[in-house]
């Protein structure tokens, strides 16, 4: 909604344009009428809609250039004109509009409010004489027929031109087709289905009750409500089945609030859902601010996954505990095209071929929000939560973590979503690594055309359940490229049948990950197969020694049982306590330590004692 409104009164000389002005501004008729009035300012606490109102008036005086520079700047144009002179409305159609609207004939129009001033010279009225023009202008909002003599329909005047603005109707209405205009259906048409919460495609007492409430403040009385139903059901067959408000009567409501001239409440439905005046949701409400400063994620919180669970609760209509393509196809049927894409069987555990359960919806959704908090935002306003959960934006439904250097400074994370990357040559089996994080085992991963570079599961850390995100590096330009030290764990992987993919996973551990901080895993995949032959150097075992690495963690995921998850929770508990990784092999050192020294002190005594016997005896 506009933040100000500018209008400009047109019209013939001596028909009052600015005796309307300053009757507004001085509540009383002038006796001396300069040519023109000076700009009007009305502040936002003195205007019905408590927006600041710019009031411009128009002089012969005025060159050309300087009408169409006002035109251009105004946000309404209130043409005015004598009704008792007849040729002051035919100006209206010939002179006046043509100069408004003459060359926005594609574009967007201004909107136009007919000023009929002096009625109290003439009682009958001039509605027949402008009716025509109405019809043949669709920019013309409303004719309103005023006296600045008698101060009649003054204010009512200046509020039909914020109202002409601050609540168009032509965005919502074709008056020539008398219908509502396809993207303000469209809109109403999302908005009915978020409001219908048992999608049984009506919306019951309750549930139009709840809408009424969240736009409007107060639900309506129970008569209220029986006379809406009555007058929808009078007017539009199957507007109302069994006792609820079909979307076929939904619409016909704001139909009718439109024709009657009561757009601003068809206004306030949309803006309470997020749209512009454009009917698009705005940015404003799809991305409210959240500010993730470097080095910090973000993450769902309670209040965004209770959403959550409720939106996968009310599409899944067999109550099965899944989603199926179908449900899911509902459940987008709110955004503008579907926001996840082919590949989503291959990012989290699907059932029964592509059917969603809940647990795999939440991990999708921590995905998009770990990797993308503005698209999370975005699909959350899609789903209307700020409505739905009645907080101010969808931001209260994410957490901002501290910094991972802070973490790793204090030896422990208190984030609930961890990331770790998986390196290694081409052809030692990261993708099957991804998939076997999955549940899925070789020989039940089947070729696919849409692969993932990313997994998400969960695992239980210390009794605490945690999100793991597995997200696979390309081997090409691994060594070129330094870490930049964005995940929590590392995975160098490498084919225990092929030891010159340790040879690159080494050189990739020296690259990215030797100076930093982040805890690293050398994992030897394809450990069912026959081990290679090693080349000259230290072995996989020795290099990890050597950097003070954990020791390589064999894995295989072949055959048709389920992998081992084993690997996964190390990964997951590496990345929570990173300082551990390093004081295992502390705390062996320093026991190894103790037991050399005490091992040499045992025969420094024993020497010593022989010495001393050797000494009595020589005695």
């Amino acid at each position: 909604m506009k933040r100000d409104v500018r209008i400009l009164l047109l019209g013939e000389a001596q028909v009052g344009k600015t005796s309307l002005i300053l009757s507004l501004v001085g509540e009383e008729f002038p006796e001396e009428v300069p040519p023109r009035a000076e700009e009007i300012t009305i502040p936002a606490d003195v205007t019905p809609e408590k927006v600041p109102t710019h009031i411009v008036d128009y002089s012969a005086e005025q060159t050309d250039e300087e009408l169409q520079d006002e035109i251009r700047k105004a946000n309404v144009v209130c043409v005015v004109y004598d009704v008792s002179e007849e040729a002051t409305i035919e100006k209206i159609r010939t002179k006046w509009i043509p100069m408004v609207n003459g060359r926005t004939e594609r574009g967007p129009r201004i909107p136009i409010i007919l000023v009929g001033n002096k009625s109290d010279l003439w009682p009958g009225g001039s509605m027949e004489a402008v009716l025509p023009i109405m019809s043949q202008f669709p920019e013309i909002e409303t004719c309103v027929e005023c006296s600045a003599k008698n101060l009649r329909n003054i204010s009512e005047l200046f509020y039909y031109a914020q109202k002409a603005v601050l609540h168009p109707t032509a965005p919502l209405y074709d008056p020539e087709a008398k219908e509502l205009r396809p993207a303000c259906a469209q809109a109403l048409t999302r908005i009915f289905r978020l409001s219908d919460q048992d999608l049984d495609q009506a919306l019951s007492d309750e549930e139009l009750n709840a809408f009424q409430k969240s736009c409007f403040g107060h639900p309506l009385a129970p008569q209220a409500l029986e006379d809406v139903k009555m007058v929808v059901s009078k007017n539009v067959a199957g507007g109302v089945r069994d006792d609820r408000l079909t979307l076929d009567g939904f619409l016909f409501l704001n139909t009718i609030f439109i024709q009657r001239g009561r757009h601003e409440t068809t206004w306030a439905i949309l803006r309470r859902f997020g749209y512009g005046d454009s009917l698009e949701l705005t940015d404003d409400y799809l991305y409210p601010s959240l500010p993730v400063p470097p080095g910090c994620t973000a993450e769902l919180n309670h209040f965004g996954y209770q959403f959550l669970q409720r939106v996968f609760e009310k599409h899944d209509q067999d109550h099965d505990g899944a989603l199926s393509p179908l449900e899911l196809q509902s459940l987008f049927s709110v955004f503008p095209a579907a926001p996840w894409g082919p590949e989503l069987p291959r990012t989290v555990c699907t059932v029964a071929g592509d059917w969603l359960p809940l647990h795999s919806f939440l991990c999708q959704w921590t995905l998009v929000t770990y990797l993308d908090v503005r698209r999370c935002l975005g699909h959350l306003g899609y789903l209307g939560y700020p409505v739905l959960s009645e907080h101010d934006s969808q931001a209260h439904a994410i957490t901002v973590t501290r910094e991972r250097r802070l973490d790793q400074e204090k030896g422990q994370t208190q984030r609930r979503v961890l990331l770790g990357e998986v390196a290694g040559a081409h052809g030692v089996g990261k993708s099957a690594f991804l998939q076997a994080f999955l549940g899925r085992s070789l020989g039940l991963q089947e070729p696919t055309t849409e692969p993932s570079v990313y997994a998400i599961n969960t695992v239980h850390v210390s009794g605490q359940e945690k999100y793991l995100i597995l997200r696979e590096v390309d081997a090409d330009g691994l060594l070129d490229v330094a870490s930049d030290a964005a995940c929590d764990v590392a995975c160098l992987l490498f084919d225990s049948s092929n030891p010159a993919s340790f040879a690159f996973c080494a050189r990739v551990y020296k690259q990215r990950y030797l100076d930093g901080q982040t805890p690293c895993l050398f994992v030897s995949s394809k450990a069912d197969l026959p081990p290679g032959t090693l080349p000259p150097g230290p072995s996989p075992a020795e290099f990890c020694r050597r950097h003070r690495l954990p020791a390589p963690a064999p894995f295989s995921c072949a055959g048709s049982a389920a992998p081992s998850t084993a690997i996964f929770s190390q990964l997951a508990t590496m990345a929570t306590f990173p300082h551990l990784v390093h004081a295992e092999l502390h705390t062996t050192s320093f026991w190894l330590r103790v037991t050399l020294g005490v091992a040499g002190a045992a025969l420094a005594a024993v020497l010593s004692f022989s010495l001393y016997k050797a000494l009595v005896r020589s005695r």
